[in-house]
């Protein structure tokens, strides 16, 4: 892997990160600035976790660390989605559905990454 970009997890958390975005824009007024807000910032919190991680890929335990912010930032995240769900102002059941499943399989995929970096993943050699 040269870059970041080049991994799974990073691509689908910036696509939803755009969706979210886009869609939180769509909110109500009262919303924009309150749970609106919030959840733009988890959404692009899990990507740019990652790539933080990714930049400090030679130090396994600390990339392990920012992938498990990424991970908690996607929890963050379906928790906003609920919390608009629930109170109606997201009011588009299907949207809320396929988010929600969307960052439920983001989730899985994080952790499944995590373990293969835990078991596979090499530091450099100190020199």
């Amino acid at each position: 892997m040269k870059s970041y970009r080049e991994l799974e997890v990073y691509k689908q958390s910036k696509a939803l990160a755009i969706r979210i975005h886009k869609m939180s824009l769509t909110l109500p007024k009262f919303e924009l600035y309150e749970e609106g807000s919030q959840i733009r910032r988890s959404a692009k919190a899990v990507t740019t976790a990652i790539v933080e991680g990714y930049g400090r890929r030679n130090y396994k335990p600390e990339f392990l660390r920012y992938l498990t912010f990424a991970l908690t930032e996607c929890d963050e995240t379906i928790l906003h989605l609920e919390f608009l769900f629930e109170t109606a102002s997201l009011t588009d059941e299907t949207l809320f559905n396929e988010f929600n499943m969307a960052y439920q399989q983001l989730s899985k995929q994080l952790n499944a990454f995590m373990q293969w970096v835990d078991k596979n993943w090499l530091t450099k050699p100190k020199q």
